[in-house]
């Protein structure tokens, strides 16, 4: 059975746009703006097809794929100018190859410690999401 069919970053299903929405393609994925904003600024870089560990990539895919990490981390940090920014790769139950850039800023949420993968506590209006979308889109 094809994987792909059920995973939310192929799909681009309902769950997925209820937890992100999409910036724009990267050179070797996909940038999301996590709707959850404790974290000011917080994205999802998701690789351009179904695969599940960073090892299964050539060195060539992999390399783009992380310039694209780093090029979104960049752009965050001009963005928002957070004091840290903190990745995630987990993906035990979501088998597609992503990472959380989580931007951190000091005597804020969670600064110092770890970050939490959905605290559900700050939500924006779309007009917020907009502005943020368009912060993040200027400084790539």
């Amino acid at each position: 059975m094809d994987k792909s069919l059920d995973c939310l970053y192929c799909q681009r299903n309902e769950l997925q746009k209820s937890l992100m929405i999409e910036i724009c393609d990267l050179s070797a994925s996909t940038l999301f703006l996590f709707k959850e904003q404790s974290h000011p600024g917080r994205c999802v870089v998701a690789y351009k097809d179904h695969v599940k560990e960073l090892f299964e990539l050539s060195e060539t895919d992999r390399n783009a794929f992380m310039a694209d990490v780093c090029r979104a981390s960049a752009a965050i940090q001009k963005a928002f100018a957070p004091a840290k920014m903190n990745y995630g790769a987990y993906s035990d139950k979501l088998p597609h190859l992503h990472f959380h850039i989580v931007p951190k800023y000091e005597n804020e949420f969670e600064f110092g410690g770890t970050f939490e993968m959905n605290p559900q506590k700050v939500y924006l209006t779309d007009a917020e999401y907009t502005a943020t979308i368009e912060k993040i889109s200027e400084a790539l």
